[in-house]
């Protein structure tokens, strides 16, 4: 396939619905701050808008980073209205459930409450996690077929690994529910699995359309990426293997140096595949344009 045929599809294209719902996440977490500044997070009984404010601004993030890749995952129109429409009600429940319930002074998630309205509310969002996962799941299935991979080839490699990052992120999110919290052993913390695990969203998928641009041979574009997801990954494991142990990490042991250093492989590899493309002559850098 020629690159002009690659360049066809874009980011975000027939997506905006979903960027509006995840810039929805962005305007409730403005709401959740400035409460937050004024008058504190905490809402008694056990409400924490501090806590809102964080979710709905990763649910944008998630989102918005969602339909950037949509469009490279080779669904068909039936098949893209279906997950669109699906994680668009997912994602107004779960900003709902979060925001009201913490103003209200319930926590939604571990729900302390007796009163019929919040316990349903909180199991609902419950099955509402679990379809958010399986949906998801769906999404990047389609990442790893031929279909996806001859629209944009970087673009469809990029995003298999943050898919399995994405995978380890939601299990994550298992282990919180099933933990009764993030806090694990003296001073482990899930949520730092939880939430950088899904940063490669953005982190692969940026190397990738940088590598795109490199007048080179695909090998080399491919190496690069590979070099990032698999640097990426290996990161994530560092970071699970010593929460699972109990332990913070932000010390100075063994793991938490070794995440460091997977991390700045993956940083590196995208600092070079940006080098290579500023270093090409004007009218190499410019032969495919556009997101």
């Amino acid at each position: 396939m020629n690159q002009a045929a690659i360049r066809k599809v874009r980011i975000f294209e027939g997506e905006k619905w979903l960027v509006w719902t995840g810039l929805l996440g962005f305007a409730l977490a403005i709401v959740c701050g400035g409460w937050t500044l004024i008058n504190g997070g905490e809402v008694a009984p056990g409400g924490d808008v501090s806590k809102a404010f964080s979710f709905d601004a990763a649910l944008g993030i998630f989102l918005l980073s969602t339909a950037a890749i949509v469009p490279f995952s080779g669904l068909g129109k039936r098949g893209r209205n279906w997950f669109r429409s699906v994680y668009i009600g997912l994602a107004l429940y779960s900003y709902g459930a979060e925001t009201i319930q913490n103003f209200r002074g319930v926590n939604p998630r571990f729900v302390d409450s007796d009163a019929a309205f919040d316990q349903a509310v909180g199991n609902i969002f419950t099955f509402v996690a679990l379809f958010l996962v399986l949906f998801y799941v769906y999404l990047g299935v389609q990442f790893f077929r031929k279909k996806a991979y001859s629209i944009r080839p970087e673009i469809a490699l990029s995003v298999r690994y943050a898919m399995i990052a994405v995978v380890i992120s939601f299990a994550a999110g298992i282990w919180i529910s099933s933990n009764q919290g993030r806090f694990i052993g003296a001073e482990g913390n899930i949520i730092w699995l939880h939430g950088l695990g899904f940063h490669a969203l953005q982190a692969v998928p940026l190397v990738a359309l940088i590598a795109e641009r490199i007048h080179a041979k695909v090998s080399v574009r491919h190496t690069l990426i590979h070099i990032t997801g698999i640097a990426y990954l290996l990161g994530l494991v560092a970071i699970g293997w010593q929460t699972m142990n109990g332990y913070s990490i932000m010390e100075w042991s063994l793991l938490p140096i070794v995440a460091g250093f997977f991390f700045l492989i993956s940083m590196t590899a995208g600092a070079v595949a940006l080098r290579k493309v500023l270093g090409q002559q004007p009218d190499s850098r410019n032969k495919i344009s556009g997101l």
